[in-house]
């Protein structure tokens, strides 16, 4: 039978006076990649906040290891064990990669094991080892994405957050990341919740996904399940598709001119 790792149940979240999350419940095993889709404004970063104690919930229940963590402060949610890799990176532009990374093991003292990791993680990333004193903030998108991903990989998680790591990167980043991605999770058996706006590269890396509207969960099933259906198809696919189309043909007019 598979372990849960992470559950939530009926949780509801505000920004102020206005519901942002509502009633929303769903469940992480382990081992598995889960992916949260929806449009800008679904609630999907309003989830991940609570999930990791940034915001605390006005109702409901969080569950993590058997354990009721809602309303826990950040760092011992942390602590725990849940890493969130937040929306538009958040490296620390000053410091450079190395020390980056460092900060991602500071609840940790075991040094020959956080040595290894550091290593793991510049096997994965070889960018990073390459410019491992470099200043994080004078990498591009997707070398500071790759950091906030290592940094994250340093506290070894038992859960990673991970919100929106396509954001502003090249198709090709995007599928180099979100390749490294499914390996960590085969490989190093990395348990993920990803928050995704892209259904198709979300889809393609998930087990298991969720669909938010407005706060809710609208849509549930397996990866293969939720591709296959015509409402993804027509809406979030559908959508992407004709996107890409458009940039593709303003693309052709530039080279017209």
């Amino acid at each position: 039978m598979a372990e849960t790792v992470l559950e939530i149940n009926n949780l509801e979240s505000f920004y102020g006076p206005i519901m942002a999350i509502r009633g929303v419940s769903l469940k992480v095993e382990k081992g598995q990649i889960v992916t949260v889709l929806g449009a800008n404004g679904a609630g999907k970063s309003t989830l991940l906040k609570t999930i990791s104690g940034i915001m605390d919930p006005e109702k409901g229940k969080i569950t993590f290891n058997g354990t009721e963590i809602q309303g826990r402060e950040p760092h011992r949610v942390v602590q725990d064990g849940i890493v969130h890799v937040p929306e538009g990176r958040e490296v620390f532009p000053l410091l450079t990669v190395e020390e980056n990374l460092n900060l991602g093991a500071y609840t940790r003292n075991d040094k020959a094991e956080i040595e290894k990791d550091r290593q793991l993680v510049f096997e994965y990333f070889p960018i990073l080892a390459e410019r491992r004193n470099q200043e994080a903030g004078t990498l591009s998108g997707g070398q500071q994405q790759m950091l906030a991903i290592g940094r994250g990989l340093m506290l070894r998680p038992k859960i990673m957050l991970l919100d929106e790591p396509s954001l502003g990167l090249s198709p090709l980043l995007v599928q180099e990341i979100f390749g490294i991605l499914k390996r960590l999770n085969t490989e190093e058996s990395v348990t993920m919740m990803l928050v995704e706006q892209n259904a198709r590269i979300a889809l393609d890396t998930a087990h298991f996904g969720y669909v938010m509207e407005i706060g809710r969960i609208v849509m549930e099933g397996s990866a293969e399940r939720l591709m296959a259906s015509e409402d993804i198809q027509s809406f979030y696919l559908g959508h992407q598709e004709e996107s890409q189309r458009g940039e593709r043909r303003w693309k052709r007019k530039k080279t017209w001119r």
